[in-house]
């Protein structure tokens, strides 16, 4: 017989909300400050909601463990919220690792485009891979960065171009988001380069006369979920003009706008995408002052993605500048084939060391600001009532473990738990001496 609670998560050392009083987002000082129990309990009930968390004798007093399908223990422990991914491209065929020897050499990213490489060495394959081997690659990764702690993961569409390989790859995320624990937010994302043969205006008519009436069927229907639209606004690619009008169809259908801006040239996206209303705007490694102040007016979520400046030798996006001018700032790992990292815990720690944000910061842009990114920071990104219960159990007596070890997530995190459900067991002895 099923038991009214689902799970019971007990005696954590430490026990780290986030938030406590049902904040969409935190800025400048609100993540400094995160709400952390120590020796805290969770409940969460059989509908994977989250029904308290508070002290564990209160939790104790007030919630006897007959009640629950499963209790663990945490002593020794500390509990996270889940880790939110709020900028990837996970579903593509085709290796790339060839490119990334161009780049140690000194090509850079429209170097490499223009030799033919780059998204349209990844759009070529894409096209001729059966939608079963993308779901088989896609559902690998997604389990990957799952393992690493994340689970709540925004995937993008955008290695196809062309209307029928946009939606096999939106079936294929949609497939998975059916099949797999971990929750997704699909991206429909057709102007991510402009096609071989077009020109910005062709494609730009294509994907408004062609693409997004069909995808607006699908959606109709209830074959395809999608929840945002992104285009790749960048010189030599689509322009402000274009990127505008395909932002402003995305959102006359419901798609929350969430875009490639700013990131090789200071393009004035992020002023643009205040204007329009964006939810969010990724990259802004170019971004200027008044890109920064428009957005932190507009409530506009910059997700930074510390791999792509990393791994292109980019300048680092101005995380600073954004936090002090009260931009939502979050985190996102940019998984692709250009930046092969399915690790929040790593995309944290790069963060800190290199966009000079605090270990704080870096939490809550990986979880609740990484989560108001993708429209769900009323259901994700913080352990509050009657929100998912999708949390971590680290092996470590101090939550900061997770981004201070360097690629220590792998023995670092013992369950990963969505919806009350424990997903990962990372079943290992570990000597907690040594942490």
């Amino acid at each position: 017989m099923s038991r009214p609670y689902r799970l019971l998560v007990k005696n954590a050392k430490q026990l780290v909300l986030i938030c406590k009083n049902s904040e969409k987002y935190l800025t400048k000082d609100g993540m400094q400050n995160l709400c952390v129990i120590e020796n805290g309990s969770v409940v969460i009930g059989s509908d994977g909601l989250i029904k308290a968390v508070g002290p564990a004798e209160t939790i104790r007093a007030q919630y006897a463990e007959a009640l629950f399908d499963k209790v663990i223990d945490a002593a020794g422990m500390c509990v996270l919220p889940g880790l939110v991914d709020a900028h990837t491209h996970p579903v593509w065929a085709g290796d790339r690792v060839h490119e990334f020897a161009m780049k140690l050499a000194g090509a850079t990213y429209m170097d490499v485009h223009r030799a033919g490489g780059g998204i349209h060495f990844t759009v070529e394959h894409t096209r001729a891979a059966p939608a079963s081997d993308l779901l088989a690659t896609l559902r690998s990764r997604l389990m990957r960065m799952q393992r690493a702690g994340t689970t709540l993961v925004e995937c993008k569409s955008g290695y196809g171009l062309e209307l029928q390989t946009e939606l096999k790859m939106l079936e294929v995320i949609e497939e998975a988001r059916r099949s797999l624990p971990i929750n997704i937010s699909a991206t429909y994302c057709g102007a991510h380069a402009v096609p071989k043969g077009k020109t910005v205006a062709e494609a730009t008519e294509d994907i408004l006369r062609v693409q997004l009436p069909r995808l607006k069927e699908r959606m109709s229907a209830g074959t395809l979920r999608v929840d945002n639209i992104d285009v790749f606004c960048e010189q030599g690619v689509f322009d402000l003009s274009s990127s505008r009008s395909i932002l402003q169809a995305g959102k006359q259908m419901g798609l929350n706008i969430n875009f490639h801006g700013d990131e090789l040239h200071p393009m004035n996206s992020a002023q643009m995408g205040a204007e329009l209303g964006a939810l969010a705007i990724s990259h802004l490694e170019e971004v200027t002052d008044a890109g920064i102040a428009a957005m932190a007016k507009a409530k506009t979520a910059a997700v930074l993605l510390p791999t792509t400046a990393y791994i292109l030798r980019l300048p680092q996006p101005r995380a600073r500048d954004m936090l002090d001018a009260g931009v939502i700032v979050a985190l996102g790992s940019d998984f692709n084939p250009n930046a092969y990292c399915c690790s929040m815990p790593i995309v944290m720690h790069l963060a800190c060391v290199n966009m000079r944000m605090s270990m704080p910061e870096a939490l809550a842009a990986a979880t609740i600001n990484a989560a108001y990114a993708l429209g769900r920071s009323h259901t994700h990104g913080s352990l509050e009532v009657n929100k998912h219960g999708d949390l971590l159990l680290l092996n470590a007596t101090r939550w900061e473990h997770l981004i201070y070890q360097l690629g220590g997530h792998q023995e670092l995190i013992r369950y990963v738990i969505i919806k009350g459900d424990v997903v990962y067991d990372n079943n290992k002895i570990l000597d907690f001496k040594t942490i």
